[in-house]
C-alpha cells in the first residue's frame, strides 16, 4: 500500500495532510476496504522518508474522521463501511481524471505543472 502514497516535500501542503488525503482517497474509491490493515507508523514513515510523528498525525486525523481505527495487536485498520463502495460519481471522476492526464501529457504539460494547475483551481473554488 505504501507504494500508492507519495509525499512531495516541495509542496506547500504539509506532509501529514498529503498522507491523510491520499489514504482517505484510497478508502473512498474502495481500494482500501473495511478491515484492511495499514502499514505501521514506523514502516510507512520509513517508506516515505518522513518522521514517524508525521504519519502518526495523518493516522490520528483519519481516525477522527472515522475512516480508520487503531486497535491493539492489529494496528491501524480501515473502518470505512463496506456499504460505501466506489459509486458511479467516483468512477466518473476517475474517468475524467484519466482524460485530463492524457490531454495534459499530449500537450506537453508535465505532472508537476498539471498538479500545480489543479491545486490552483481547487484553491480558487472553481
Amino acid at each position: 500500500m505504501s507504494t500508492l502514497i507519495t509525499v512531495d516535500l516541495r509542496d506547500a501542503t504539509p506532509p501529514f495532510e498529503q498522507i491523510r488525503a491520499q489514504i482517505a482517497s484510497l478508502i473512498a474509491v474502495g481500494h482500501l476496504a473495511d478491515g484492511t490493515r495499514l502499514p505501521t507508523v514506523r514502516a510507512l514513515a520509513g517508506d516515505l522518508g518522513v518522521a514517524t510523528g508525521t504519519v502518526a498525525r495523518a493516522y490520528k486525523e483519519l481516525e477522527a474522521l472515522g475512516l480508520v481505527e487503531s486497535r491493539r495487536r492489529l494496528g491501524t485498520v480501515v473502518t470505512s463501511p463496506a456499504a460505501r463502495p466506489a459509486t458511479v460519481p467516483v468512477l466518473r471522476v476517475h474517468s475524467l481524471m484519466d482524460e485530463l492526464i492524457a490531454t495534459a501529457r499530449q500537450s506537453g504539460i508535465d505532472d508537476a505543472a498539471l498538479l500545480s494547475l489543479f491545486q490552483g483551481k481547487l484553491r480558487s473554488g472553481a
